[in-house]
């Protein structure tokens, strides 16, 4: 395609921007005989659609027009309590209600971040492998990232001393429960290390914690916060609501809520009013903790289905995560066997997974891959596996 007057004009951060690859490979799972465990997709089956419906009637009934109009950038007052009132009832901790500005997701948190402080050529390090969305999202800022790999009990300590060390980070990003895509979960000797580290630094430290409510297995951990005076935390009702909901937070310190409120006065304004005020009834007439509860043991059984299969037809040589909640397993594949050679032997199986480079800011050798077990009923799971062991053997000859 050649250049018009208009493209020529394009912003320079966009010359290095991309689809993301995980859309992109979503076009390819719209064929229904293609199981896919490509998508971060929360299991359908359990979206509480009748609840929603008589939400959504309540709220239209009692707010009337008032439901319809515009609203607040900070977001609806008694949902932002409910979110400070849930971290206090879980972890103990004290958030102020106006510590909390509800989001389009916490996809938008982290744009909101990224406008108010990465500055191009700015450092911001992330764990290795890290969340996508994080990468893209950060990424249009310009910034030069740097990346700590993880351990199977969080990120290397050691190496995260040093990069503080011998760097001016200006932003770090953790997933440090169920982390996207690893599955690892930080243990409490990580998150402690990591905790005093970033109180002797000034680098801000966000934690994005969108799996924590779905733990399966194991107990609970508390947030870094819980050990650090500041620090930003993320947080979503997709995983524990429905995504098409759109809404999420950050939970920030007075003065970093100031300037994420003017950078989204200049983005939308708001969150979507309707839904904040569908999501607060739906929380407040119906149990959250009980419908909690069925997902967590349907994910348990689809994740230790997924397990299972990958024990039993995978070559050993294959190495797989166990996370004890969350969404996905991470695979990695014997040297010399390559991610993207077996995802296209996988299509031809009709089975869909995403390969591992898509999750670094650094060259790695490709042979990771993120599954994903939420989408899929137990025989979904069964059947994909095969499939994609067949591939796999394919590929190993």
């Amino acid at each position: 395609m050649s250049d018009t007057p208009q493209t020529t004009r394009f912003a320079r951060r966009m010359q290095n921007a991309h689809r993301s690859f995980i859309r992109e490979i979503l076009k390819v799972t719209a064929n229904p005989e293609i199981i896919s465990f490509a998508g971060g997709l929360p299991g359908p089956d359990y979206f509480p659609v009748d609840e929603i419906r008589e939400a959504t009637n309540r709220v239209l009934k009692e707010a009337g027009v008032a439901a319809l109009q515009y609203s607040s950038s900070e977001g609806y007052p008694p949902l932002r309590e409910w979110v400070a009132e849930r971290y206090r009832t879980r972890y103990g901790l004290d958030i102020d209600p106006d510590e909390v500005l509800i989001t389009n997701g916490s996809q938008q948190g982290l744009d909101l971040l990224g406008k108010v402080f990465i500055d191009p050529g700015d450092s911001v390090l992330l764990e290795a492998p890290g969340y996508l969305g994080a990468i893209q999202a950060l990424g249009m800022y310009e910034p030069e990232f740097a990346a700590v790999p993880l351990t199977d009990t969080g990120i290397a300590v050691d190496g995260l001393a040093e990069r503080l060390r011998t760097t001016d980070v200006k932003l770090c990003y953790t997933v440090p429960t169920f982390q996207n895509p690893s599955g690892i979960t930080y243990d409490l000797p990580t998150r402690e290390a990591v905790a005093r580290l970033m109180e002797q630094s000034s680098t801000v430290f966000v934690e994005d914690d969108p799996y924590s409510e779905l733990r399966f297995m194991g107990e609970d951990l508390p947030p870094i916060r819980k050990h650090l005076q500041a620090g930003v935390m993320l947080g979503t009702f997709s995983k524990i609501v429905a995504p098409g909901l759109r809404l999420g937070w950050v939970c920030a310190g007075e003065d970093v809520m100031e300037r994420l409120l003017i950078a989204r006065q200049g983005a939308d304004l708001q969150s979507n009013g309707l839904a904040q005020l569908i999501v607060h009834r739906y929380l407040t007439d119906y149990d959250l903790g009980e419908h909690i509860e069925q997902i967590r043991a349907a994910y348990g059984r689809r994740r230790n289905t997924m397990v299972a299969m990958i024990d039993e037809h995978f070559p050993p040589e294959v190495h797989c995560t166990r996370p004890e909640g969350g969404m996905f397993l991470w695979l990695t594949l014997p040297e010399g066997v390559s991610a993207m050679e077996l995802l296209e032997l996988a299509i031809e199986q009709n089975v869909a997974f995403v390969p591992g480079q898509a999750f670094y800011v650094v060259d790695i050798p490709d042979r990771h891959l993120r599954l994903n077990f939420s989408n899929a009923s137990e025989d979904r799971i069964e059947e994909g596996i095969l499939r994609l062991s067949r591939a796999l053997r394919g590929l190993l000859g």
